[in-house]
């Protein structure tokens, strides 16, 4: 009787396993099959490619879209810029920062609107330095930011001004606008440089960037600022849906003026309520820890009252979001 137990205990076992690896087949046979759909086995989502309008202006120049390589050009940098969501909604959070900054200085100089966008994809709006020394939003090199009129050096480095790198980068604007007699080519020059540009168009015997064969971060440029410009100043169209209170403010504080020496940033900084945390935050062309000042130059330094810093949030217990 005690072996007959045992014998149907291990039929049972025998059997079980047997129709677990039978349906573990069956599941796994269902899984292939195309034509079975299980729930949740599908990614719930759709994605389409941004549409392309006939008619696209770079700083009121028309782009020649209906050229196969310019709208496939164009095509790379929209769909690039469309799906990467988090470097979009950085972008229209920090514009909404500083834009009303470069503005109305693009608009004083005479020089378009359009070329925020430039500013925008140099630096993501950042105070960034490149492998090769470029910094600020305008991403000037330290002698070009001289010779457009900026200060560089351990105490004061006005590429990260952004007024002032903004009006630095108007006249380089300006300059390679009357070299090359478009608002496109000027663009182009400036990730290029104005000799390395002015050298292809020489050698290739055309003046139109869309007929130029350049390196590919340069041939890849004016697509990629139009490409921020499109998206930017339609977001819904390309659904970012961002709301006012989703957007960076603008810096508080108001300016001083700063006509001697400052011994110490930190003891400048404490004697007015801040930290000198908040005042780099505020001022970030001052680099070193004083300012010696030999030219005797005026400074224009904001500083800020330190509950300016506190931000409305909502009450305890509730969302940031609704």
């Amino acid at each position: 009787m005690l072996k007959f137990s045992n014998l149907l205990k291990s039929c049972v076992i025998i059997m079980s396993g047997g129709l677990l690896a039978f349906l573990v087949f069956c599941c796994f046979d269902l899984v292939r099959d195309n034509s079975v759909s299980l729930p949740g086995n599908r990614v719930q989502q759709e994605v389409r490619p941004p549409a392309i309008s006939s008619e696209v202006r770079f700083a009121g120049e028309k782009m020649p879209i209906e050229y196969f390589d310019v709208w496939e050009s164009l095509d790379r940098e929209l769909s690039s810029n469309t799906f990467f969501h988090s470097n979009l909604l950085l972008y229209l959070k920090r514009a909404a920062r500083w834009f009303p900054v470069i503005e109305p200085i693009l608009q004083e100089y005479g020089v378009p609107d359009d070329m925020k966008y430039l500013a925008l994809i140099e630096s993501n709006l950042l105070n960034l330095v490149s492998p090769a020394g470029a910094a600020g939003f305008w991403q000037f090199l330290s002698s070009t930011g001289r010779e457009y009129g900026l200060e560089v050096n351990a105490e004061v480095d006005e590429r990260y001004h952004p007024e002032k790198a903004t009006e630095a980068a108007c006249r380089y604007l300006l300059k390679a606008y009357e070299k090359f007699g478009t608002w496109t080519g000027a663009a182009a020059s400036y990730n290029m440089g104005m000799a390395g540009y002015e050298r292809q168009v020489n050698l290739q015997k055309t003046s139109s960037y869309y007929d130029l064969w350049l390196n590919e971060e340069t041939g890849r440029y004016i697509y990629r600022i139009v490409a921020v410009k499109l998206i930017m100043s339609d977001p819904e169209r390309f659904g970012f849906i961002v709301e006012d209170r989703d957007l960076y403010s603008p810096l508080p504080g108001e300016w001083v003026e700063v006509t001697g020496s400052v011994g110490n940033w930190t003891d400048f900084s404490q004697e007015r309520g801040m930290s000198l945390k908040m005042l780099k935050i505020l001022n970030p062309w001052i680099r070193g820890e004083q300012l010696r000042n030999a030219g005797n130059k005026t400074y224009k330094v904001r500083i800020a009252d330190p509950e300016s810093r506190i931000m409305n949030l909502p009450k305890t217990g509730q969302p940031l979001r609704d």
